[in-house]
Formats: structure tokens, sequence, C-alpha cells
């Protein structure tokens, strides 16, 4: 724990180190003019992140069997703090799932399933930014610039394929095998509640692969919320001046997010988001300064839509607290 820790802090000192080079570079006071020109449009902005983030929850709420789905407006509230966390703390891009696991039990969701709930969620929104990412780099072929940007994520594409496929298999048959083989070295009640607890998940993440139709309808929103976010690339260019098309909004947002991906142990993807917005942008002509201007205004987005995130978490954390254990109480 001590070294993933040590690993973020590392990370996100890189991170700003990179972001605050990359300013520098642009022209800290051209990307000052450029987040001004957005003005208003920074609430846009903000609006359309709150869109992605509201039906990414709907996605994580469709998975669960309709006997044992927590209410909607649950997974609604935990999405964005799992944003939150995700975005503004030194915890990688997976630390919220973690903490989104954990505040289910509170709602009641027993804890397998809760965890199992997360992991499914995370694997169909892998897949379907993979899926996303690939439309964006055939967007970009078809526009016919930057050929060289295009082999390259093409490739990240490629060594993403395994990297998802043993995600899958070690949800449906490998990790419940090592785990077991694991616990059997060791013995007691400890061991064997552990035991129980694993056997329990593995069979709920089963049970939750098993409804296709919960697993297409997720695939379905969270694509679409990948999807609704190519709005704020356009919003944003729109209101400092420098008006893009559709496709390359999409291209930009899709190929952003791949690069995201690819940094994920980076806290925020701090200084990558920036430098493969740079590299973007300068495909259709966008000049640095306003290519910085756009990330950090979804760097904006990612306050107002993660600090309330942030918020309720603690305040889930506290009231917690006052809640008497009670034999029996689902905890996870």
């Amino acid at each position: 724990m001590r070294f993933v820790r040590v690993g973020g802090v590392l990370g996100l000192v890189l991170g700003l180190a990179l972001l605050i080079g990359l300013t520098v570079w642009s022209g800290a006071d051209l990307v000052r003019a450029a987040i001004a020109g957005v003005g208003i449009g920074i609430v846009l902005v903000v609006l359309v992140r709150a869109a992605t983030a509201s039906v990414a929850a709907v996605g994580w709420w469709v998975l669960f069997p309709p006997k044992e789905r927590p209410p909607l407006a649950t997974c609604l509230a935990l999405r964005f703090v799992r944003e939150g966390a995700n975005a503004l703390l030194p915890v990688g891009q997976v630390g919220g799932d973690l903490v989104g696991a954990r505040l289910l039990t509170f709602r009641g969701v027993p804890g397998p399933l809760a965890t199992a709930s997360v992991v499914v969620d995370v694997l169909v929104l892998a897949v379907t930014q993979a899926v996303f990412a690939l439309i964006g780099l055939l967007v970009l072929l078809a526009l016919g610039v930057g050929s060289g940007v295009a082999w390259s994520i093409a490739g990240g594409l490629l060594v993403a394929v395994p990297a998802l496929a043993g995600f899958w298999l070690m949800q449906r048959r490998g990790g419940h095998r090592v785990l077991g083989r694991l616990l059997d070295r060791f013995r007691g009640d400890r061991a064997r509640r552990l035991a129980a607890t694993i056997d329990r998940l593995f069979a709920d993440i089963a049970a939750l692969h098993a409804g296709r139709g919960r697993m297409a309808a997720s695939a379905a929103l969270h694509l679409l919320d990948w999807t609704i976010g190519v709005g704020e690339v356009w919003v944003a260019f729109a209101f400092m001046g420098h008006p893009v098309g559709l496709a390359e909004a999409l291209v930009i947002e899709s190929l952003m997010h791949a690069v995201r991906g690819a940094a994920f142990a980076i806290p925020g993807a701090l200084g990558a988001q920036e430098g493969g917005l740079v590299v973007l942008c300068g495909l259709f002509g966008i000049p640095p300064d306003q290519a910085m201007a756009l990330s950090l205004v979804k760097r904006v987005a990612d306050l107002a839509t993660g600090v309330p995130g942030l918020v309720l978490w603690q305040w889930m954390e506290a009231r917690q607290l006052r809640v008497p254990r009670r034999s029996g109480a689902p905890r996870g």
C-alpha cells in the first residue's frame, strides 16, 4: 500500500510539472485569454459533464438484477463520488471505483454484489472506451489527417485488446482460481470466511455476466455517455471563437480518452491529457494555447462535478460512523 501511495504522489507531481511546463510553453497569457474567451461556455461544459456522469450511472445501475437493484438515485450520487475521487485524488484512476463499492454497502447492498457490480461496470466502461477510440480513429483516417498519430493510436488499441481480454478472463475463470489457490495455503476461521466471501463475489460476477441483456444495455449507455462528451470539445471551441465540426470534436474527445486510459496510473491523467490534446488539436490547426485552454476547462468540469462527490463521500462516511453496528447488517 505504501508503494501505491508513493507511486500516486510521484505521478501527481510529475503530472503537475508537465501541466505547468506545457502551459508555459504554450504561452500562459494566451492560455489565460483563451479560457476567458470560453466565458459562460464553461457552464455548458460542466452541464455536458454532468450529463455524461448521469448516463454512466444508469449504465452501472442496469447491470444489477432487477430484484437486487439499489435505487437509481444511489447509483447517480455514487457515480459522482467515483468521478470525483478518480479525477481529483492521488489514487490513480481506479480508486474512486473502490470507494463507490464501499459506499454501496452503506445503502444495504451486500459487499460481494457491490464489488462485483463495480468490477463489471469498469470492464464495460473499458470496452466501450476502446470502441469509442476505434470510432475516433476511423473518423481521423476518413478525414485524411494525422496518419502518424493514427498509427500510434492503432498500436495502442492493439495492445489494449489482450489487456481487456485478460481482464474479462480474470472475471470469468482465472481470478477465482488464482485467489482460491492462494487461500488454500492458509487455515483458520478467518481464511474460511474470506474464501466464502470470494466465492460469493465471483458468483455475483458470473450472475452479472449471465445477464446478457443487462450487459448489452449497460454497454449501449456507456457508449452513449462517451459520445455525449464530444459536446465538451464542440462547446469549448465554439466559445473560444475557433469552432470545429462534430467529426473533429469526436476525434479529439475519443482519442484524448485513449491517452487518459493509457495514463491510468497518473492521478487525473495530469500532464498526459494536456500533452495529448496539444497533439490532437494540432492535427486540425488548433494552436497549443487553445488546446491547453480546452484541457483546463475540462479540469474546471472535473472540479465542478467532482468536489460535490467528494463532499458526499465524506458525509456518508461520517453518517455511517453514527450508525450502530448490527449483527447481520450488510457491511461487505
